[in-house]
């Protein structure tokens, strides 16, 4: 299996408090990387570093065979987008969706003007939103209607790596479970390759091939996904593992989770 990025050794610190502490981690073509931990472990600091919204003290990333520097091409920029955990970072709700995916196809050159409007309803019948969404404003959707709106921005520009930080958190269960299946879906369809981040192990679960653990801004393990629910490395694994309670939640990809 080829390496869609990696990262090597990267540190971001404010000041005397070190975010990132020489993390390195890879991620793997059309797979699903799971990150977890506590709050303030660094998840949300590495996926910007990654998405290029935060430039690392150290280190260094790699797209495929090349080398993502401070400033980056419109295509670098273009095949990594991400989704936020709060759909009004990356929806202006002054603009109409229309507007919105229009806006990013145009800029990335992804289609001509003759072809937005075609491409705009096919982006919202891939994320299960009715094509009459287009004329609307963003306050006029539910938050799940608002993050597919938000899903479909980010993939309105063809990226290959998609990094959804905390994209469930603000949904209720049954809203959860569907926004899953689709970004599975997504992943099948589209050979995405995934880095998700969420504190909720269940999710993780239902999302992921692959775990990783991060902790005080380092990463402390790293297994496949059914060897870290089974059997997890270290004893901050364990800890994380024995404090979800046993309750066990639908994956989409096949089987359930239940705490031990």
């Amino acid at each position: 299996m080829k390496t869609a990025l990696r990262i090597e050794n990267i540190t971001v610190a404010y000041g005397k408090f070190t975010a990132l502490d020489q993390v390195s981690l890879e991620l793997q073509e059309r797979t699903t990387l799971g990150l977890v931990g506590e709050s303030g472990s660094g998840k949300s600091t590495l996926a910007r570093v990654i998405a290029g919204l935060i430039a690392p003290d150290e280190g260094r990333i790699m797209l495929g065979s090349q080398v993502l520097g401070k400033r980056r091409s419109r295509e670098q920029h273009k095949r990594i987008q991400m989704v936020f955990q709060n759909p009004d970072s990356s929806l202006n709700p002054k603009h109409t969706i229309r507007q919105i995916l229009a806006e990013a196809l145009l800029f990335h050159k992804i289609v001509d003007r003759a072809q937005v409007d075609k491409r705009c309803r096919e982006l919202l019948t891939r994320v299960h939103i009715d094509e009459s969404a287009l004329g609307r404003y963003p306050h006029e959707f539910s938050g799940g209607q608002r993050q597919r709106i938000a899903i479909a921005r980010a993939l309105s520009v063809e990226p290959s790596i998609l990094i959804a930080d905390e994209p469930t958190s603000a949904l209720d269960v049954s809203v959860q479970r569907s926004m899953l299946e689709l970004l599975n879906t997504l992943k099948s369809e589209l050979n995405l390759t995934m880095l998700f981040i969420s504190h909720d192990l269940g999710v993780i679960n239902a999302i992921s091939d692959i775990v990783a653990v991060m902790r005080q801004g380092k990463l402390v393990e790293i297994s496949p996904k059914e060897k870290f629910f089974s059997h997890p490395e270290t004893p901050y694994s364990r800890e994380l593992l024995s404090a979800v309670p046993k309750m066990p939640i639908s994956n989409s990809a096949g089987g359930i989770y239940e705490s031990k």
